[in-house]
């Protein structure tokens, strides 16, 4: 399977993770217009760009750019996280497989933006256990890496519950010759 061809849904009885659509726009600035949430986004090696937005038409135009990304240059997918009980949008993924020269080559890289009123133990895990397996397989990696800072305590707790270990190795932009650190890793069962 092509995730770039043709993009799958998944869903259980609290989520469905799909791909993102331009009429998720209203919803996400619940996530991308949420300072609460902010800190717990994962941009590394995204240009300078936090993702924060302050208008609608900030959002919208984000999400033109990540389904270019996806359609055109096959750079990463990025998936809706819809809450079935609200029936909206509550946040977003972001999945790719990594080609690089560190330690994460090869990898799996999963981006988790939630608003911060979802930024909860429960609500991650719910969502690790939903994506984790069928993204291995997916694009064709045997270990997902995320980033979770210190302070991300309830992700944390959500890595761990997941099986996700704590990695002392950073992730390394070399063109910039900057590192990252804070990613926790699991590998395929």
């Amino acid at each position: 399977m092509d995730i770039y061809k043709e993009c799958p849904t998944l869903e259980n009885d609290a989520y469905i993770v799909r791909l993102i659509e331009q009429g998720d726009a209203k919803d996400l600035m619940d996530v991308y217009g949420d300072k609460f949430a902010l800190p717990f986004f994962n941009s590394d090696n995204c240009n300078g760009s936090n993702f924060y937005c302050t208008r609608l038409e900030d959002v919208e135009n984000t999400i033109k750019y990540w389904l270019i990304e996806y359609r055109e240059n096959r750079s990463f997918v990025r998936f809706s996280v819809v809450d079935k009980k609200e029936g909206k949008a509550i946040g977003t993924i972001e999945m790719f497989r990594r080609e690089s020269k560190d330690c994460y080559d090869g990898c799996g890289l999963l981006r988790l933006d939630l608003r911060s009123r979802s930024e909860e133990s429960g609500v991650i895990y719910g969502i690790l256990l939903l994506v984790t397996e069928p993204f291995y397989g997916w694009f064709g990696c045997d270990r997902i890496a995320t980033k979770a800072a210190v302070y991300a305590v309830e992700r944390i707790d959500a890595l761990k519950k997941a099986g996700f270990v704590k990695s002392a190795e950073p992730l390394i932009n070399a063109a910039q010759n900057i590192s990252y650190y804070d990613y926790w890793v699991k590998g395929k069962s």
